[in-house]
């Protein structure tokens, strides 16, 4: 499996906003984004002063925010978008809900782990089940109904035991629900557009991919 083994804060700096790409240490001093938000390159500081940007430029940069937000590569986001295409509805929105619906999007979501990269290592570990089958596929597409649980040899681990201590219900979003006694959840359905807290437009990814 392709893994990005580059600076991930570079990403940020290029996007020019956080994206949260390293869970806690996003939210401390050593965010490097906090100390230099321009963009990463000898040219970093002067490309920041450029005001024209060509409507592909826009798109494109789009297009580049939401695939290092769920940690996708391109010729998989290319799949996920030609997947939406054949849904009905918003090619864009349906977009939008398959990145969520994978399995590292729904760790993450339910605070068991701090980032999706984290979650990401935790699947591939294989501390999960999904409706009672080990998974350690991060790309994992969850349906409804679906229930997800921790291993019971996982659980007496340090790191879990600590997130049992951390976990907050009230942050999970309306389509997933928690129970934090038995470290499981359930997939209730699948998010909605409003229910997606993405600040990004979607409409320019499928003009991107419409050209």
């Amino acid at each position: 499996m392709a893994r990005y083994i580059d600076s991930v804060c570079a990403q940020c700096r290029r996007e020019g906003e956080k994206l949260f790409l390293k869970g806690e240490r996003c939210f401390s001093q050593k965010c490097a984004y906090e100390k230099r938000s321009y963009p990463p390159g000898q040219h970093g500081r002067q490309g920041q002063f450029r005001q024209k940007v060509s409507d592909y430029g826009v798109q494109l940069r789009e297009k580049q925010k939401m695939r290092r937000l769920y940690g996708v590569f391109e010729r998989q986001f290319r799949r996920y978008f030609r997947l939406a295409q054949r849904q009905k509805g918003l090619t864009g929105v349906n977009m939008l809900i398959i990145l969520e619906s994978r399995l590292d999007n729904v760790v993450y979501r339910l605070g068991l782990a701090s980032s999706r990269a984290q979650a990401r290592q935790l699947i591939s570990h294989g501390h999960f089940e999904v409706s009672g089958r080990k998974t350690n596929i991060p790309s994992f597409l969850v349906s409804i109904g679906d229930t997800l649980t921790i291993r019971e040899n996982s659980k007496k681990s340090v790191y879990f035991k600590d997130v049992a201590k951390n976990l907050d219900e009230g942050r999970v979003p309306a389509w997933l629900n928690l129970d934090e006694k038995n470290l499981s959840a359930r997939i209730l359905s699948l998010p909605t557009r409003d229910q997606i807290d993405i600040t990004l437009n979607e409409q320019l990814i499928v003009e991107f991919y419409s050209r």
